[in-house]
C-alpha cells in the first residue's frame, strides 16, 4: 500500500470537506457541518491562514486528514490545537490515524509549541485508548463549553446594554 501524509492544497478542500462530513456523521451530528470547500480554501489558504491541513492519500485518494491551529496558552503559551483527526471508516486500522497523528505532533516540535490539545468524545474508547497510549493524558475532570452563533446572537440581546 503507497501512504503518504502531506500539506494539504486548496484542490484537496472537496475531499476534506467529504472526510468532515464522515466525521460529523460517526459523531451522530450528520446535520451539523456548515463549512463549504470555499469557506475552507478562503481560511486557510488565504492572506492570513487560520489553520494547518495534513491529508493522507492511499494510491492518490485522501482517505485522512489533521486540521490543527495556533492557540495560546497563559500557563504554557505557544500551542496548537488538533480541531479534527479523520481517517475514512474504510481505513481505520491501517496505520493512517497513526501517521496523521505523528505529522501532526512533528509539526508541533518544529515549531516549538509547549502543548498540543483535542478533544475526544467520552464513548470514542478506540480513540481514548490510543491518545493514552501515545502518553497523551485524557483529562477527564474538565467540560468542554462552546456557544454556538445563536447563543452568542441571544446573550448580545439579553446583555446590549453592558
Amino acid at each position: 500500500m503507497n501512504k503518504t501524509v502531506r500539506l494539504s492544497t486548496p484542490n484537496d478542500m472537496p475531499r476534506v470537506l467529504e472526510l468532515i462530513k464522515e466525521l460529523a456523521t460517526f459523531e451522530k451530528e450528520p446535520d451539523a457541518v456548515i463549512v463549504t470547500p470555499e469557506i475552507l480554501v478562503e481560511e486557510g489558504f488565504g492572506k492570513d491562514p487560520l489553520f494547518t491541513c495534513f491529508v493522507a492519500e492511499v494510491e492518490d485518494e485522501i482517505v485522512g486528514m489533521a486540521l490543527v491551529y495556533d492557540r495560546f496558552s497563559t500557563w504554557k503559551g505557544r500551542s496548537i490545537h488538533l480541531e479534527d483527526l479523520i481517517v475514512k471508516e474504510k481505513m481505520r486500522g491501517s496505520g493512517i490515524g497513526k501517521e496523521l497523528y505523528t505529522r501532526v505532533i512533528k509539526y508541533a516540535s518544529e515549531r516549538k509549541v509547549k502543548r498540543i490539545e483535542w478533544a475526544v468524545l467520552n464513548w470514542n474508547t478506540n480513540a481514548i485508548k490510543f491518545y493514552e497510549r501515545s502518553g497523551a493524558k485524557v483529562m477527564k475532570d474538565w467540560y468542554i463549553a462552546q456557544m454556538d452563533e445563536d447563543g452568542i446572537k441571544n446573550y448580545l440581546k439579553k446583555n446590549e446594554n453592558i
